[in-house]
């Protein structure tokens, strides 16, 4: 009997050390991602992204994530993610989003609300257009660590060096003026 109740007190009396020794103040380090909310581009959009280059520690492990910031009827313009699947959610506001196939080219949209969720296939253009008069708010996660970004008019009408009128003109059969304003936008 005396075994036993010498056995309980150690054992309560380890338990009360094994939890004061655990017991300490927290790392006074943060892991954290102030996200500017800067939408005054000539879209009304802007994307924090949070990538390999940013956040080494996410070196092979093929994620990554950036919030999207949309003002009333900003938009993420067409492009497309050549190294990684897209998986966006919709945190507050209304986004109107869709992707193109290839061969043959057909579009799929949807108009997501808070809560949503729509997955871009890898390499697909796609788009997401703020319908709302309010500000939106949206976090995409990708399947790469460096999912890459390809926004199509930046691509076509602002490369360095520009690509030769000729092709463009020919590309989208407009006049040259068309051409000649588009690529001085970008």
């Amino acid at each position: 009997m005396m075994k036993g109740v010498h056995f309980l007190v150690t054992l309560a009396l380890l338990a009360l050390a094994t939890s004061l020794a655990s017991a300490y103040d927290p790392s006074p380090l943060q892991d954290f991602c102030v996200a500017i909310n800067n939408t005054n581009s000539a879209v009304g959009f802007n994307v924090t992204l949070v990538n390999v280059d940013k956040l080494p520690g996410l070196n092979t492990l093929g994620i990554s994530l950036a919030r999207l910031d949309f003002a009333p009827y900003g938009l993420n313009p067409p492009h497309t993610h050549p190294r990684g699947t897209e998986i966006l959610v919709v945190v507050e506001g209304t986004l109107y989003v869709g992707f193109v196939t290839s061969n043959p080219n057909k579009l799929f949209t949807k108009v997501l609300n808070k809560g949503d969720v729509f997955v871009f296939p890898i390499g697909l253009i796609h788009f997401q257009f703020n319908i709302g008069k309010t500000n939106t708010l949206a976090f995409a996660g990708f399947s790469s660590q460096n999912p890459g970004v390809i926004t199509i008019a930046n691509a076509v009408f602002g490369s360095t060096p520009p690509i030769n009128p000729d092709v463009l003109i020919k590309a989208f059969q407009v006049d040259k003026n068309v051409i000649d304003y588009l690529q001085k936008q970008f």
